[in-house]
């Protein structure tokens, strides 16, 4: 795992190496509750690979759960983005500023995770 944890308001864990093992311990830290999400996530993505021959599902299964890590290793964060996607999905504003914000939020987890 990468990076620090920054005390009060900082990440929960570091930032996990983008493999399916480390990227599973950093879910079983901070989401236990997904932990079969990403079970069956990664059992379909090497389904796919192997059928396909394609490493694509594998790199899907590991920016998928990297991002979902990056995101909750931050509590605030997480809180946050599920604010902005309650008022996007609610349909009751205009949604401009909230989409805005979720891919601020996206592209700021992608670079953290080195996607």
């Amino acid at each position: 795992m990468s990076a620090r944890t920054d005390g009060l308001y900082g990440p929960l864990i570091p930032m996990p190496e983008l493999t399916p093992d480390a990227l599973r311990a950093a879910v079983a830290r901070i989401a236990p509750s997904r932990i079969p999400a990403l079970t069956q996530h990664l059992f379909e993505a090497t389904t796919n690979a192997q059928q396909t021959q394609s490493l694509a599902p594998l790199r899907a299964f590991v920016h998928s759960w990297a991002v979902f890590v990056a995101i909750e290793r931050h509590p605030h964060r997480a809180i946050r983005l599920r604010e902005l996607e309650a008022v996007v999905d609610a349909g009751e504003q205009d949604p401009a500023s909230a989409i805005t914000e979720i891919r601020a939020i996206r592209e700021a987890v992608e670079a953290e995770a080195g996607l």
